[in-house]
């Protein structure tokens, strides 16, 4: 996050009294799993997460040449593992245009499974959390199918249901560079995993807009999600910017296909500190709001959430949180769920 978005974060603090609590406390979104502890998208991040009793996992999926979901932030490695350590991959190195921007490293579509498993995870923010660097090495780049395996293990020993949320990151790039089509192979991963079923807590989230209607034709009873940030547009639709979706007309058509919006926290507020009015029009199409993304470090609070001077020391995340359950949002996405999770679920378990 840059600077100056914590600025744009600091009316947060005034809109805890200004819209009615939810009925129901936010669901807790471990975004990339407990990411703010452990190296995101490794499977310790996930059980961490699940283990502080997050909602639901989210992983972000790109695919392997050979065609299989893989959880990483982006399709460029190099940033969350050691491949650029990896002599024998060094040939991989090249430039992409991703979505207008030119994108310089090693991409996963690159390469195949068994070469993908060769690297190890590393922390993606090492100036930010230090100590999740300690980790670096340990643990491999998952596959979608081993989430599902460990979702599935982690209810079965505590008993409760564990929600998966993943992303489709850059589909129409893969789709255009590698010819690999992610929403078909998120479909059969799916199907494969008996997720495809009425009920099951799965919601699956884009920027992108055809990627989610083909998912709502193909699976009408998946939960999805239309991510919105608070700058540009969706990279499949040139003509359209996320200012106009989320006016009245825009709601309404993303609910023709979308359970919910995942709005960035700074379209929550207008520059005055007063409620965006995002929340009540969303409701009011019929769309869940799940935020992003709560995390500790003073670096990404409001001002007045700080804790010290320390702009990596941990701050009031909680209060971040109850803040926003105050302005009636239905999720938060957070990398810190051991300290959300308690303060959105105090007097209801």
């Amino acid at each position: 996050m840059r600077p100056i978005l914590v600025l744009l974060l600091a009316p947060i603090a005034f809109w805890a009294a200004a819209l009615p609590a939810a009925a129901a406390p936010p669901l807790v979104i471990a975004h990339r799993g407990a990411s703010g502890e452990r190296p995101e998208h490794t499977l310790a991040a996930y059980e961490r997460a699940i283990d502080a009793g997050a909602d639901y996992i989210e992983p972000d999926l790109v695919a392997t040449k050979d065609l299989v979901l893989v959880a990483r932030h982006e399709t460029e490695i190099g940033g969350t593992t050691d491949v650029a350590q990896r002599a024998e991959f060094a040939s991989r190195q090249r430039g992409k245009t991703i979505d207008g921007r030119l994108v310089s490293g090693w991409f996963a579509e690159d390469f195949t499974l068994a070469e993908l498993r060769t690297l190890r995870a590393k922390e993606r923010l090492p100036g930010v959390r230090p100590g999740n660097a300690r980790y670096d090495g340990l643990w491999q780049v998952p596959t979608f199918a081993e989430i599902v395996t460990l979702v599935k293990a982690k209810e079965a020993e505590t008993g409760r249901r564990v929600g998966l949320y993943p992303e489709l990151k850059h589909p129409g790039f893969l789709l255009q560079d590698a010819g690999i089509d992610s929403v078909d192979l998120l479909v059969r991963a799916l199907k494969e995993a008996g997720l495809d079923r009425p009920g099951t807590p799965v919601f699956v989230q884009s920027f992108e807009i055809e990627p989610l209607r083909r998912l709502h034709k193909l699976l009408p009873d998946l939960s999805l999600v239309q991510l919105i940030a608070a700058e540009g547009g969706p990279a499949d639709d040139e003509t359209l910017r996320y200012a106009a979706m989320i006016q009245p007309a825009g709601l309404a058509e993303i609910a023709s296909y979308a359970a919910a919006i995942g709005p960035e926290l700074r379209l929550l507020a207008g520059s005055d500190g007063a409620p965006s009015g995002l929340v009540t029009a969303a409701h009011a199409a019929g769309l869940e709001v799940h935020a992003w993304t709560l995390r500790k470090e003073n670096a990404f609070l409001p001002p007045a959430l700080r804790r010290g001077g320390n702009l990596n020391a941990a701050g009031d995340v909680a209060g971040l949180a109850r803040q926003l359950e105050a302005a009636g949002v239905d999720g938060v996405f957070t990398d810190d769920p051991a300290l959300v999770v308690p303060a959105l679920r105090q007097g209801t378990r």
